[in-house]
């Protein structure tokens, strides 16, 4: 297996509960995190060295990463696993995928390659790719059979781990805030290139707010290993002393905020499932965003909204990405309850539609894969 970042590592440690559960002598190996390492995985590298984002960030990586995929392949076409599951990270796994395959190996990629919002040309490298596509998203595997490859949508597990109501006194609790004030939850993003991007505008957008409410409690749950550069950066914009900087325990944050403030990405979708009203932005190298640009299909980027198909929340891309922008759009949600409360409606019809047992669903469908 091969999961590229944090959110890969959490799917691939909820579908490795269910590969163990069907098979207990189940081993596993490769390019992995913390979750799947509960259930055994044993990580030949770490997944923090494929989490990079944007072309010209790629470029910077591009020597370090594609070493380690050739010694992954070499030890892959030794080893010759019963199975190879490449989750998410489509840019390095669908090229060891289509090599694995053409060399006789079962190759399953578990999260659907955005290929209905940008870069549809990725779709011939899928079937040259890809034996079978675990689908998160219901409209996906139709799409995809229309191309020649074989696929089951699956549910997304996330709608299972995240309650449908959450318990937000609780996590206040837990989390040591105030029940009477709101909650800002500050998600600067998984990726070292996020953040750099990112928190800065984010803090200043903070700064801007606290001066507006003062009794506003922020808090940012911080990946464990961009722990110290989070607090760096919130040291230079000189909000350290009014900002909570956590070691993970998003789920905890986001069950305990009245609105977040959150990069583009799977913590979108994390954020949609606990009915939270959120500001979406993202920032990138220019050179990076004037690609993806020319590749977009859709009007949307978060995927709360392309699931919705509509703007159901804020997206703030690039230069209109600036503090005073997100602060106001923060303050819009924090002074509409009613705009809250026909959001949260949209978002548990949204949780029911992903509900699904994926890890047993998953698990048929590479069963089924194996016994051909």
């Amino acid at each position: 297996m091969v999961a590229g970042e944090t959110s890969g590592d959490l799917l691939a440690g909820l579908l490795l509960g269910g590969l163990r559960t069907r098979w207990p002598g189940l081993q596993s190996a490769g390019i992995g995190g913390a979750r799947m390492a509960e259930h055994g995985f044993d990580a030949w590298w770490p997944s923090e060295r494929l989490a990079v984002r944007g072309y010209v960030e790629v470029l910077r990586h591009y020597r370090g990463i594609t070493a380690i995929r050739d010694q992954l392949r070499t030890r892959l076409l030794h080893q010759r696993p019963d199975v190879f599951i490449g989750v998410d990270a489509p840019d390095f796994n669908l090229q060891l995928e289509r090599d694995l395959k053409q060399r006789g190996i079962h190759t399953v990629h578990f999260v659907c390659p955005s290929v209905w919002a940008w870069r549809a040309e990725r779709l011939e490298k899928i079937r040259a790719s890809v034996d079978h596509m675990l689908c998160l998203f219901p409209f996906e595997p139709a799409l995809l059979q229309q191309h020649g490859v074989a696929a089951t949508f699956v549910g997304h597990p996330l709608a299972d781990v995240i309650p449908m109501h959450a318990d937000r006194a609780a996590a206040r609790a837990t989390l040591g805030l105030r029940d009477d004030v709101p909650v800002l939850a500050i998600l600067p993003g998984s990726r070292r290139s996020e953040i750099q991007y990112l928190a800065q505008r984010f803090f200043a957008a903070a700064q801007l707010l606290l001066r507006e409410r003062p009794t506003l409690q922020c808090v940012v749950p911080a990946i464990p290993a961009l722990h110290g550069l989070v607090e760096q950066i919130a040291r230079d914009a000189g909000v350290a002393e009014q900002v909570r900087i956590l070691r993970g325990q998003s789920h905890t944050v986001l069950a305990a905020c009245d609105v977040t403030l959150i990069a583009s990405g799977t913590a979108t979708l994390e954020a949609a499932l606990f009915k939270r009203p959120m500001v979406i932005a993202y920032n990138m190298h220019w050179l990076s965003w004037q690609i993806m640009r020319r590749k977009r299909l859709q009007a949307w980027v978060g995927l709360p909204n392309i699931l919705c198909r509509d703007f159901v929340v804020p997206e703030l891309l690039q230069e209109q990405a600036t503090p005073r922008a997100l602060a106001d759009a923060v303050n819009q949600w924090l002074d509409a309850p009613d705009r809250v409360l026909r959001l949260q409606h949209r978002f548990e019809a949204l949780h029911l539609e992903l509900q699904r047992d994926t890890s047993k669903l998953a698990t048929d469908a590479i069963e089924t894969l194996l016994e051909t």
